[in-house]
């Protein structure tokens, strides 16, 4: 590892778990920034600063000297961006391109997490790295032009093309897993997609593979998903089992169904072997860890065997957290 390392992105799920897991491993070492406008995240080595603002984000390299970037940040709302391109351009571009000219001006290690809806989901899955990208949403477009920014800016950089990170958000209602739980815990309704897919992993595998990124010489785009693949609704359907919701709560439709803002992708699965053979093993363990809670028809949800467990804490144990990790130490949070 090169270190000091900055972490961005930080009030999101992956950059959440990713500053906790370097700050524990790297006390004194490790930096997060947020967006000043946003006060919830605080403490040792956090900096209200905000990757638009060039001239902050300067004099902070400056200060500090980073030698490494990790570089998890984004508006992934799709909404928003649909209804603000401009907005999602200046975070997920502008910002992405300061960053990664502050990062080639120090000589910074940079590795940029992207994601897997720079695709359509057309192809029905099974995406390789040179697949071209064909986003639906101002979201997808604007995350491609991020990652052209920090290849042109540093061809040497890493840019991980990640999908669903699961784990416990700041505000406990971010994410794939505390958005649909919230939901189930407030007895409201959750209408997922029978025919969007993804490719989720835990936190703490992503946090390793960042950490290995990081620490070799990976360059270029490689994909990042789990080997597990899940429509949302199958996601759902985990999340309201395990945690022992109300199975009336969740509803399943085609993507077709959904309004015309956002858009929906489709299957998006990613092919992720080049990641696997560049590092010699596989990063991520399946996620769930535990086939049995893989649902294996559209009522899964509603079946409740006696004696399985099943609890809104057993749902963090076994969906937040891997576990085949110690979450203490590996400075997991949740």
């Amino acid at each position: 590892m090169m270190l000091p390392l900055l972490v961005t992105g930080i009030t999101g799920v992956a950059g959440y778990h990713a500053l906790a897991y370097f700050q524990a491993k790297y006390p004194g070492r490790v930096f997060g920034i947020r967006q000043a406008s946003d006060p919830r995240l605080a403490g040792p080595g956090i900096v209200a600063c905000n990757a638009e603002d060039r001239g902050g984000l300067a004099r902070l390299f400056d200060q500090h000297g980073f030698a490494a970037v990790l570089d998890c940040a984004g508006n992934c709302n799709l909404k928003s961006c649909e209804l603000d391109p401009a907005m999602a351009r200046r975070i997920n571009v502008q910002g992405v391109e300061n960053l990664a000219s502050e990062a080639a001006r120090h000589r910074a290690r940079m590795v940029h997490l992207s994601v897997d809806l720079v695709f359509s989901g057309h192809k029905d899955g099974d995406y390789v790295e040179d697949d071209p990208p064909d986003p639906v949403t101002v979201y997808g477009k604007t995350m491609v032009a991020g990652e052209r920014v920090v290849l042109q800016a540093d061809p040497s950089a890493c840019i991980l093309r990640i999908s669903l990170p699961m784990g416990t958000s700041l505000n406990g209602h971010a994410g794939a897993i505390d958005w649909i739980g919230s939901r189930f815990r407030e007895s409201r309704p959750a209408t997922l997609y029978l025919d969007e897919v993804r490719t989720p992993s835990y936190t703490c595998c992503l946090n390793r593979l960042c950490e290995a990124a990081l620490a070799n010489g990976l360059s270029g785009v490689y994909h990042a998903g789990g080997p597990r693949r899940l429509s949302l609704y199958q996601i759902a359907q985990i999340i309201n089992r395990v945690g022992g919701y109300d199975p009336d709560c969740l509803f399943g439709i085609p993507r077709g169904h959904a309004g015309p803002i956002p858009p929906r992708a489709g299957n998006v699965a990613m092919n992720c072997d080049k990641l696997a053979q560049a590092l010699g093993r596989q990063p991520f363990d399946p996620w769930p860890l535990d086939d049995r809670l893989v649902p294996t028809h559209g009522h899964w949800h509603r079946e409740r065997p006696p004696g399985e467990p099943r609890s809104p804490q057993y749902l963090v144990e076994v969906l937040a957290k891997n576990p085949r990790v110690n979450g203490r130490s590996e400075g997991v949070r949740g």
